[in-house]
């Protein structure tokens, strides 16, 4: 694996040799990542794997034709002919009016922000093992846990460079840690499963694994015997490792490429309000030790905090350069690369603002409603908003949390879930996605 500077030089030099080969312009794109990973199950070592990958992605244009070609094959013979190809399949492609590298004045330019996002220590296999055992012999502990579906630790250490042929060229290194437990609780058919699970750029900002195995087992050992919930309208709330997904939803709305193939529930939405007044959504991608942290986007344009909904009026889109150009706005400094192809489009660390009461005090008037752990399924219509998934959690009764239920359907539209969301006070802040406990009145339950 490369490291950063060497790994934008040898963008630069693929993009040269797509010049050479005739293209017009070029861009790259350098991935490499290290992991490895312990999976350990009833105190014994499960899998233990390490991994080690490379790849080199360019894309070409020709006027307004271009391709996309990748490799793991880093060698000059190779990275000759991946480019010839590149130029040959880009002068047989069709034309494409919104296609084209980033506007060349909106390109980072000076230092980058420290984003602190390489944690410097490395883990040995007998260190992620000990930590999974841990974890595991933690969850294992908790009264009415009867069996473990494992824990699992992993390091992962990645690079990523862009070069472009109108002058940008910069790379960055980045680490991830993550520990797992998943318990399971109950008998025969009365089983129930669940998990805790963290993440972060630095191990020491993970928290104990003992607390992760503890936390797995105390939910499992919650949901058994659950019972089942009667149809009709009522307040949902959604606990914070869930609600993130109503986010995500919203996301993909305001993706500049959904907006642009007119296939958004948010619409002709921009300006509008869309959330309670009180409802502020923030993208930061300059969030120290972000999971989503980055100074520069997928095309070289550099990133900044924004807010995506102010004071609840939806603010703008999301927009790489050929949405930004297709729907005749400036691009946002959102694109994302992967593997290959095109730039898709991407949220940096996002959070919605956190209200004045406690979860307690947000549910405290609910006579009859639903607290929500899990939810199942894709049932969501990105272009008229239409909301249906399958979920579980617990029954609230009068204010309280009352006994597990399971095996129901919430529903509803988008829309109108976000103009009566209300938002605790109990923002965490570990997941790429950071919300607090969240509530929805009038939603639809269709139980068993």
């Amino acid at each position: 694996m490369l490291d950063p500077d060497s790994a934008a030089d040898r963008a630069v030099d693929l993009v040269a040799r797509a010049r050479r080969a005739g293209a017009d312009t070029a861009d790259a794109v350098y991935l490499a990542n290290a992991s490895q990973s312990i999976q350990v199950r009833l105190g014994n070592l499960e899998d233990a794997e390490r991994s080690e990958s490379e790849h080199i992605a360019l894309r070409v244009f020709c006027g307004k034709r271009s391709a996309s070609i990748g490799s793991s094959d880093l060698s000059g013979a190779a990275l000759d002919e991946l480019a010839a190809r590149a130029v040959d399949m880009a002068r047989a492609a069709p034309e494409d009016a919104y296609a084209g590298l980033a506007p060349e004045e909106l390109l980072t330019r000076g230092a980058l922000p420290e984003l602190e996002l390489t944690d410097p220590t490395e883990p040995s296999p007998q260190d992620l093992r000990a930590v999974a055992l841990e974890a595991e012999d933690a969850g294992r502990a908790v009264a009415g846990v009867t069996n473990s579906e494992g824990a699992g630790v992993s390091a992962t250490r990645s690079v990523f460079a862009l070069a472009t042929s109108h002058g940008f060229a910069r790379g960055f290194a980045s680490s991830s840690h993550s520990i797992s437990a998943v318990m399971v609780a109950g008998d025969g058919g009365a089983k129930q499963r669940d998990y805790a699970w963290r993440q972060a750029r630095y191990r020491e900002d993970l928290i104990g694994p003992a607390e992760i195995g503890t936390l797995a087992g105390t939910r499992a050992t919650g949901k058994v015997d659950p019972g089942r919930m009667r149809s009709g309208q009522m307040p949902v709330v959604l606990s914070p490792r869930v609600g993130g997904t109503l986010i995500g939803h919203f996301l993909g709305a305001i993706s500049g490429n959904a907006v642009a193939r007119r296939a958004s529930f948010l619409l002709d939405k921009r300006g509008e309000r869309v959330f309670a007044p009180d409802i502020t959504i923030f993208d930061d991608p300059h969030r120290v030790r972000g999971l989503r942290s980055r100074a520069f986007d997928g095309e070289g344009l550099a990133t900044s905090p924004r807010a995506l909904v102010d004071q609840g009026r939806l603010a703008g889109w999301l927009m790489d350069s050929a949405a930004a150009r297709q729907l005749g706005l400036e691009p946002t400094g959102h694109a994302s690369r992967g593997g290959g192809g095109a730039p898709g489009v991407a949220a940096g660390n996002v959070h919605i603002s956190a209200g004045e009461p406690t979860p307690a005090e947000l549910m405290a008037d609910i006579a009859e409603g639903v607290y929500v752990t899990e939810l199942f399924g894709q049932g969501v219509n990105a272009v008229t908003g239409d909301y249906s998934r399958g979920a579980s959690g617990f029954r609230i009764v009068n204010g309280e949390i009352a006994g597990p239920v399971a095996e129901f359907t919430v529903a509803g539209n988008l829309l109108a879930m976000f103009a009566r969301l209300r938002t605790a006070s109990d923002l965490e802040w570990f997941r790429p996605i950071n919300v607090p406990t969240m509530r929805i009145d009038g939603m639809t339950i269709a139980g068993g």
